[in-house]
């Protein structure tokens, strides 16, 4: 199905931190990423899509059960890699637990966003669960923390069922905000990747 700009509207509420709780409650692995090829595919063609060898330190908001995470470890300095769920915080500090320059932390945003700026920040499958004013925040909080000349990366599922807020349309905002020009662009029947550079 084609997607169109103002199609759908993002959730009136923010999913909820018990939301996401009660999936890894249910399922240790809730998405089933470490099974399905076209999530380890998605991962794969991320990584190898960044347009530098490496960064000096990255963020990682949302991270999961830090797949990815452990596939951008050796490709930075240091990483912080942060998700609302606890047993997703330690499923993921498992996951890299042989790279000690990667922390995983608990947060929820787009409250918790850290203090530091980084070179690399990259986001997936999580900005259509955001409410509009939720995801604006978000969105100024990382611009503000992605350094110049540093890569933002999103990586979300293309379409959802029932004609849901989905990856065209966070990604079409993201596109949209001043100051960020993309260097990559990437679309297949799963999902959409796009990497925008900081303009000095």
């Amino acid at each position: 199905m084609t997607r169109l700009q103002g199609d759908a509207d993002a959730p009136p509420e923010t999913v909820s931190e018990e939301h996401f709780i009660g999936l890894y409650l249910a399922k240790d692995d809730p998405w089933d990423l470490t099974t399905k090829w076209h999530d380890r595919r998605k991962y794969a063609v991320t990584v190898a899509s960044l347009p530098r060898e490496r960064y000096r330190s990255c963020y990682e908001p949302g991270a999961s059960i830090g797949l990815l995470t452990r596939l951008l470890a050796p490709r930075c300095d240091e990483i912080l890699a942060v998700d609302c769920v606890d047993s997703a915080v330690e499923q993921a500090r498992e996951a890299v637990r042989d790279f000690p320059h990667v922390r995983v932390e608990h947060a929820m945003l787009p409250a918790d966003l850290p203090d530091a700026t980084f070179d690399l920040i990259v986001i997936g499958d999580l900005l259509y669960y955001l409410s509009a004013d939720d995801l604006q925040a978000l969105l100024d909080g990382l611009v503000d923390r992605l350094e110049p000349g540093g890569d933002l990366v999103a990586v979300h599922f293309r379409d959802r069922d029932g004609g849901n807020y989905d990856g065209f349309h966070v990604h079409a905002a993201l596109a949209a905000r001043p100051g960020l020009e993309r260097s990559v662009h990437h679309e297949d029947e799963w999902f959409l990747l796009d990497i925008l550079r900081r303009v000095p």
